[in-house]
């Protein structure tokens, strides 16, 4: 047969490329479909008795796919170590098609059919490396029984060939990957789906409340939702605002696309922008790869950015500018990526003192409060505190390795007398403490630590009376603060500690009371 010319070649080649490419779906069995197209087409070029794919894996060639007259159940079983053939590495290394016969074989390292195929002494073979950039995927063997070797021109073209389909594979695995990859994020949400079902199904912040302005929250959550709408969830610390968004996520139509809860208070503030927005490799020291950021990850979901009022100016800005026009620029990047992602963002500071204060951008605080929703914090809203104890203890019971957990009444009782600065993250605490310590699937009040607490007076703290002047939320967590400080004779670290009281970091504790203005009582640690 006459080897084709080489614009019969490229023409040819380019629509067989066009139709293996149709065939990459990600499955193994469009990748033995390619290559089996992939010899068959190459037999157009140079024809063979034998072609045989051979995937490389961990040292060993292992037959893929044959094709020809010669083609037998074992020879696709066929198995050759590499280092048994100095020829076939050798094609490898120097990615060149080699062709030999019985009598050209100049490392002396046989045929690397023996024992399987007989053929006549003297006959033509060709080796072709599948070989793109640095994945190796293998070799094409193929032989002749006829004792006439292949001519340059085709061998040339068959290495071009062997490039060709080396990239085809290359998409498929890459396919493969991808299908893995999804099927991981989809199994993953499929566990949070479940999960979010057991929290915002049992109401753990919202419900069928008994206090109006719960209810009356719970229903412009749920109005939210069904739009894309930027949100505002303003309240105390722990009063459940990342709860409060899952809600909103769950109720949307992204419910099948990513949730990402963000603490911008405990992002460091050096590599802020680059945990938001990405970064490309070796835009700054220590980039030695590129990363897609927050607000890629949660494309087509929910970016819920707690503690918004932490955000340097810089980042604000651009935090404004993806809000505005859904665009984001990597650190190091020469073009803005488009996104699509809902923002619901939260906050505890007072965020109109904030920007009276030059702390905060103006124009980024009203595009944030399109929808603000204000929480009820736990001290004005104890009438739910039964059904708020029974979703936490049932999601606390598997932690503590029980079946179930019960609270008796002078322990719910106790938890009545409490002021709650940390709200449900305090409680939440509590819980949890009195369940390890708990003997039996009851948490007694003892359990608690509460064994000797008194019921606070209505006029004390969290209970304003009717002289005592309203405050902004920022004094307001001040007066808290201090007052869980003196309660605990200065003390932020350890067991009873300001930090535990409150459901804080210590270090998140101090960085406030640094902002605050809040001197630590003598005696503390």
């Amino acid at each position: 047969m006459a080897p084709m010319t080489l614009d019969h070649w490229l023409a040819a080649g380019a629509n067989e490329l066009a139709d293996l490419a149709r065939l990459a779906d990600g499955t193994d069995v469009a990748l033995d479909e390619l290559l089996l197209r992939g010899l068959e087409w190459l037999g157009r070029l140079a024809p063979y008795d034998l072609a045989v794919v051979f995937e490389l894996e961990d040292g060993e060639l292992r037959a893929r796919a044959a094709s020809g007259p010669l083609s037998r159940p074992e020879v696709r079983e066929h198995r050759i170590r590499l280092d048994d053939f100095p020829s076939i590495r050798l094609a490898i290394e120097e990615r060149r098609s080699h062709v030999f016969t019985e009598d050209d074989h100049a490392f002396g390292d046989g045929d690397p059919f023996d024992g399987v195929m007989d053929f006549p002494h003297g006959h033509a073979c060709m080796v072709v490396p599948l070989v793109t950039g640095t994945d190796v995927f293998g070799v094409m063997s193929l032989d002749r029984t006829q004792c006439v070797s292949y001519p340059r021109a085709v061998v040339d073209l068959a290495e071009v060939f062997g490039k060709l389909l080396a990239l085809s594979v290359h998409c498929v695995r890459q396919g493969q990957q991808l299908a893995r990859m999804n099927l991981a994020r989809e199994e993953r949400i499929a566990a949070l789906d479940r999960h979010l079902e057991t929290i915002t199904g049992e109401a753990g912040v919202l419900g069928e409340s008994n206090n109006p302005r719960v209810r009356e929250l719970a229903r412009q959550a749920l109005l939210v939702a069904g739009t894309s709408s930027t949100v505002l969830l303003i309240g105390e610390t722990g009063t459940g605002k990342e709860r409060i968004a899952r809600f909103i996520h769950e109720k949307s139509q992204r419910r099948h696309r990513p949730f990402i809860p963000v603490n911008c208070a405990a992002l460091p503030a050096g590599t802020l922008e680059s945990e938001l927005f990405g970064h490309e490799r070796g835009a700054f020291t220590g980039a030695l790869r590129s990363r897609p950021g927050l607000f890629r990850a949660a494309d087509g979901g929910t970016l819920f950015l707690d503690e918004i009022g932490e955000l340097p100016l810089d980042v604000q800005s651009k935090l404004l500018r993806a809000l505005q026009e859904g665009e984001i620029q990597p650190v190091g990047a020469e073009h803005r990526l488009k996104v699509n992602v809902r923002v619901v963002a939260a906050t505890h500071v007072d965020l109109e003192r904030a920007v009276a204060e030059q702390r905060f951008r103006e124009d980024l605080y009203y595009r944030l409060s399109v929808f603000p929703l204000r929480l009820v914090p736990l001290r004005e809203r104890l009438e739910d505190l039964p059904q708020l104890c029974r979703t936490l203890l049932r999601e606390l019971a598997p932690r503590v390795c029980r079946s179930e957990l019960a609270l008796s009444e002078s322990a719910l009782e106790a938890l009545r007398g409490l002021d709650y600065p940390g709200n449900i993250r305090e409680l939440s605490n509590l819980l949890e403490r009195g369940a390890i310590r708990a003997t039996s699937s009851l948490i007694d009040r003892v359990d608690l630590g509460l064994a000797n607490q008194t019921r606070r007076k209505r006029g004390g703290p969290g209970r304003p009376t009717e002289d005592e002047p309203l405050v902004s939320l920022a004094e307001n967590e001040r007066r808290h603060i201090e007052r869980v400080l003196r309660a605990t004779s200065g003390r932020i670290y350890g067991e009873g500690g300001a930090a535990m009281v409150l459901g804080l970091p210590p270090t998140t504790l101090q960085s406030r009371m640094k902002r605050l203005g809040i001197q630590r009582p003598a005696g503390g640690a």
